[in-house]
């Protein structure tokens, strides 16, 4: 039995079936479908799309913080009142939307509810050939960040929203901070609510905050939610990376025990979720880009996740009780990003939220992957060199632990002859056959496990890269050398996968033949497999496992030399 071959076809088939397990579980083929603004649904009366509004129960006296209650039929938590409504709004003004645009963010504000209906990324375009911005909250996808106050005196109890006023239509930010006012006009007496929107040059991080000026001779008395509601769909936006690919698509939430906890449409449509907890963030994640509400990390806040209908979710969080005393003000804010998964902006902002750049089971190997990835490009200012110079970094580390193997490796293709005359003498006799060749490796000391070595290091790097590669949005759309504009997509021209494959087939050449006939045959055709297999990988992998081969051979040859000058 020739046990280098059979461990080098086991590790390269249990590669290419978890990359398959991989797409089967978090991908499926979405394109790029350019569109404008023009292209979003409003109804006759000029208003977007609207879905019913879930319920939630007084807060418990312990807690002091809003409990779910499994009412079906509300997008809004509302609070079970202990005293009368505050009156419904229910008159559609004209001029209902507002647009605020910053140096990288364009977004449009529902004056019903102060709700984000829509929110482009200005520095990501939708593809390359394109210049209009990358649509991330979309309304064709039901997809809108909502917040209101619920609770006994909140605005937005009950299935209507609260109604605000804004002095302009447009807002541009100008200088390094702008901060948009909405007037609640649905108010009692002597209580003034105004929701206020602080944004930021170059940051996607949005703060929203509700000012309460209790004039009243009352306390004042409600709780912020805030929440983000989608359709079960594939973004109508995203990119098509290799073979359609596209990573998850679905909520994810944050548990002490679990820092990067999936909430998956399928999970809230069999049980409904909920979660207390300390700080943590609730958010919608797609390949590339995520939506998030981050409450202050100090706060407890109560996670939920449900079906609204058929199609609609709802992830979200409320937060405890908040009383403002007759004759006082108080403000409470809670933070919303939008925006690329920059995993260090992030790793700043709330425990966890850098985990949604989901680098697998290999994530302890891809964040170090990266880390050093990041800080090549920061150098080299081109992420195909970055790429490059990485494969080198890991060649050299890796090289003293498979030098060894590079020698066995040598050692049994001087072996060769040898070998094909055991094969003679012995024929058939396949038992007396691997007697022989085990007795004749150990005099000669070579040892054909340790051949493999050198390809069993490679696998878990390959993979950990395979998740890096795939998962930074800093590789989107970024070109390397010519022909490739974008080394998250294929090779345009597949001229990477073709020097893939005789890389390969050079590197193969290098190696001992197998006995078997059939492994030999199976062992020539690899290449021409690998080849057919890589045409289909975003360019920068490909990238990487040319300049892998490459390094192998020159390390193999070299090695080679050596064995013979010591002949």
């Amino acid at each position: 039995m020739d046990i280098q071959r059979i461990l080098i076809l086991v590790g390269l088939a249990a590669t290419a079936y978890l990359l398959i397990l991989a797409w089967n579980e978090d991908y499926g083929g979405k394109t790029s479908v350019p569109v404008t603004l023009g292209d979003v649904p409003y109804d006759a009366a000029g208003e977007l799309a609207e879905s019913e509004l879930p319920r939630v129960m007084l807060p418990d006296p312990q807690s002091q913080i809003p409990q779910l209650e499994n009412k079906d039929g509300l997008d809004v938590p509302e609070l079970a009142l202990t005293q009368p409504d505050v009156q419904q709004v229910t008159q559609t003004r004209l001029g209902r939307y507002i647009e605020v645009r910053t140096d990288i963010l364009e977004m449009t504000i529902d004056l019903k509810g102060g709700d984000i209906v829509t929110a482009n990324l200005l520095a990501y375009p939708q593809s390359i050939d394109s210049e209009l911005p990358f649509i991330l909250i979309d309304p064709r996808n039901s997809y809108a960040a909502q917040s209101g106050l619920i609770g006994p005196d909140g605005i937005d109890s009950g299935p209507a929203r609260a109604q605000y006023q804004s002095d302009l239509d447009v807002y541009e930010l100008v200088d390094d901070s702008l901060v948009v006012v909405l007037r609640s006009d649905s108010l009692p007496s002597g209580v003034e609510i105004e929701k206020r929107f602080t944004f930021r040059r170059s940051d996607y991080l949005v703060d929203v905050s509700y000012h309460v000026d209790n004039r009243s001779l009352e306390p004042w008395q409600g709780a912020v939610y805030a929440q983000i509601k989608r359709d079960g769909n594939e973004p109508l936006m995203s990119d098509d990376v290799g073979i359609g690919m596209q990573s998850y698509t679905g909520g994810a939430v944050f548990r002490s025990d679990t820092p990067y906890h999936k909430l998956s449409f399928g999970d809230i449509e069999d049980e409904r979720y909920q979660s207390e907890e300390t700080g943590g963030y609730m958010a919608m994640v797609q390949h590339y880009f995520l939506s998030a509400w981050i409450p202050d990390q100090s706060t407890r806040a109560v996670y939920y996740g449900r079906q609204l209908s058929d199609s609609v979710y709802l992830f979200g969080f409320t937060l405890p009780l908040w009383q403002v005393l007759a004759g006082e003000e108080s403000e409470q804010t809670v933070s919303f990003y939008v925006g690329p998964k920059d995993q260090y902006r992030l790793q700043e902002i709330a425990e966890g939220l850098d985990l949604t750049v989901d680098y697998g089971f290999l994530w302890w190997l891809a964040q170090p992957l990266y880390f050093v990835l990041y800080s090549i490009h920061s150098v080299v200012q081109n992420w195909g060199v970055a790429i490059i110079l990485l494969t080198v970094t890991v060649k050299l580390v890796l090289y003293p632990l498979s030098a060894a193997g590079f020698r066995s490796m040598a050692k049994l293709k001087k072996l060769q002859p040898e070998m094909a005359r055991l094969k003679e003498r012995y024929g058939d006799d396949r038992q007396k056959f691997t007697e022989e060749m085990m007795a004749l490796y150990r005099k000669e000391g070579a040892d054909p496990i340790r051949g493999c070595f050198p390809l069993l290091l490679q696998m878990p790097v390959f993979l950990a890269l395979f998740w890096t590669l795939m998962e930074s949005v800093e590789l989107r759309q970024a070109p390397f050398v010519g022909w490739i504009h974008d080394l998250s997509a294929i090779d345009p021209y597949f001229v990477l996968p073709i020097l893939m494959g005789i890389s390969m087939y050079i590197t193969t050449a290098l190696q001992p033949e197998p006995p078997d006939p059939m492994q030999a045959k199976v062992f020539k055709i690899m290449p021409v497999v690998f080849t057919l297999f890589f045409l289909w990988f975003p360019a920068g992998l490909v990238l990487y496992w040319v300049v892998n081969n490459v390094l192998s051979i020159l390390q193999q040859w070299y090695v080679n030399r050596q064995i013979e000058r010591e002949a």
